[in-house]
């Protein structure tokens, strides 16, 4: 379940991220963001209660991997989301959601994640 979870999401295009909140709230979630760009993600990783992130892997033009390591380091679980289906190897074993979004696949991977 992800009712009252706080979820980052990370996102570059603002109609996506808004969907991605929508979503989450109808879940019963909290989400945290809409947050688009690599620095402004990385504080909130540092500093925020985040209990899992959506994290999408290009944000303008920029890899998502130093915020997929950040999220790791604090021990906070997250999926990738993607259109280009590939991400580094060495986040190859984390969860990867093709975009565009199917919501349902969506918020199982999530209940899946924080079930663990």
């Amino acid at each position: 379940m992800i009712a009252g979870r706080r979820i980052l999401v990370i996102e570059d295009e603002f109609i996506v991220a808004a969907m991605l909140c929508d979503v989450l709230e109808d879940a019963g979630a909290a989400p945290l963001g809409l947050v688009g760009r690599v620095d402004d993600a990385l504080h909130m990783i540092a500093s925020a209660e985040i209990d899992a992130a959506v994290l999408d892997w290009n944000l303008h033009g920029e890899t998502g991997a130093p915020l997929a390591e950040a999220l790791r380091t604090r021990g906070i679980p997250f999926v990738i989301a993607t259109g280009y289906g590939a991400v580094e190897a060495q986040f190859a074993d984390q969860v990867i959601l093709a975009k565009p979004y199917v919501p349902d696949a969506l918020i199982e991977q999530l209940g899946r994640l924080l079930a663990k």
